[in-house]
């Protein structure tokens, strides 16, 4: 069985290496528009020269011959907003089962309009298996299945930083995040909200994270908010909120975004032509290493938790769902939801056909169970799970194993 990996930056190496190491694949492809970047992965995945190829991802043609005789690929290419619904349509022309880990909420929406022809094509695309969307919807999923009989609400939190590098296309992405109607479910209903303004402010909190501390996160505009609502039966909220660290960071991209830097026209400044967006780009990764020093951050960290309210009984709790991590940052909380995707479509343990969020054809525990199996291979004693449960006597921690047996 043969698996191409697309886009060999730190989140398409890190599931590249992991993928090489699985076994499941007979061969392993990568392929990046720098062949430089692709030399460099295969080197650190221990492949070949010959399995690192250039590709232009914005060219569906050309990308649909050069995949066409792959059973899975697994799309790491950003920003997702400008080639998630590419990509996708190549593999839907070249029959190929797809995994990617889109997190833009527009990309999604396109990717889900390509359902019936990703039918028709007789293939699987699970689109969104990273860790927030990705383990984050498999989280929620698994409570509403196995510890609630009503689920009332999904809140999911995420932060992270201290990443070694940073490229364009993720301050793209963030920036591209923040200009957007974000979505929501509330009271039952879809909705949008604006960053800036009151409806978003709205929903503004400050949030525990286990191991990396206490900070105010703003909506985000995930895929979450719209697919979870669908699988998961009786829902009445569903938010994504998050942020950068360091906040200082977060404020920088946030007041160019305010100011409309970001958004406006080529000027002329001098005798040059400038792009403010890629200024700002430019300046905002300028900036990074000395907010990150002034922070104390020396080391990547995040956490993603998934908070899910229901009644079991008649009784009404919330648990709270962390993955947290010092050490590992964006590449492994990314890569490996990504590489656990990708094995999990050539084991044959992806449900249906079409285009599909991870809650609609994945088994929690199947996900789970692979992650703590590739943890381990890296050293890491087990998943670094986090469980809390909040009652009338408050929050508190809970071994992990009272709500995931199989984990044991």
């Amino acid at each position: 069985m043969k698996c191409i990996v697309l886009g060999c930056g730190t989140v398409g190496t890190t599931a590249a290496m992991i993928l090489s190491r699985s076994g499941i694949f007979s061969e392993l492809y990568l392929a990046d528009l720098s062949k430089e970047n692709a030399l460099k992965a295969a080197n650190l995945c221990q492949l070949d020269e010959s399995k690192a190829m250039t590709c232009d991802a914005g060219n569906v043609d050309e990308l649909s011959a050069l995949i066409k005789d792959f059973d899975v690929v697994l799309n790491c290419v950003g920003p997702f907003y400008e080639y998630g619904p590419k990509i996708l349509k190549a593999a839907i022309k070249a029959g190929v089962n797809y995994v990617d880990i889109c997190d833009d909420y527009d990309a999604t929406v396109e990717q889900l309009k390509m359902d019936e022809e990703a039918r028709k094509a007789g293939i699987k695309a699970v689109i969104g298996m990273g860790s927030s969307p990705g383990l984050a919807n498999l989280l929620a999923k698994y409570a509403a299945l196995h510890l609630f009989d009503e689920t009332e609400a999904i809140d999911i939190y995420h932060a992270h930083g201290g990443e070694a590098t940073e490229g364009a296309a993720v301050v793209k992405h963030r920036i591209h995040s923040m200009e957007m109607e974000i979505p929501v479910f509330l009271d039952g209903e879809f909705k949008t909200v604006k960053l800036f303004e009151e409806s978003g402010k709205a929903l503004e909190e400050e949030f525990e994270f286990p191991l990396i501390g206490k900070y105010w996160v703003y909506a985000y505009p995930h895929p979450e908010t719209i697919t979870l609502p669908k699988y998961i039966n009786g829902v009445r909220r569903v938010t994504n909120l998050g942020l950068v660290l360091p906040p200082e960071y977060a404020e920088l991209i946030k007041t160019l975004v305010r100011i409309s830097m970001t958004s406006s026209p080529p000027i002329k400044v001098g005798e040059q032509i400038v792009d403010p967006l890629e200024f700002a780009v430019a300046f905002i990764l300028f900036k990074r290493g000395e907010l990150l020093k002034k922070a104390g951050i020396t080391e990547p960290m995040g956490c993603v938790t998934v908070a899910v309210k229901g009644k079991k009984g008649g009784e009404t709790k919330r648990y709270y769902f962390s993955l947290a991590s010092r050490g590992m940052g964006m590449g492994e909380g990314t890569g490996i939801p990504a590489a656990i995707g990708a094995m999990l479509m050539g084991m044959g343990k992806v449900d249906g056909v079409g285009v599909m969020p991870p809650e609609a054809c994945i088994d929690p525990i199947d996900a789970l169970q692979l992650a703590q199996k590739i943890l381990q291979a890296m050293g890491v004693e087990r998943i670094p799970l986090i469980v809390e449960v909040e009652d009338d006597g408050g929050r508190r921690e809970i071994d992990f194993r009272e709500v995931f047996p199989q984990l044991g």
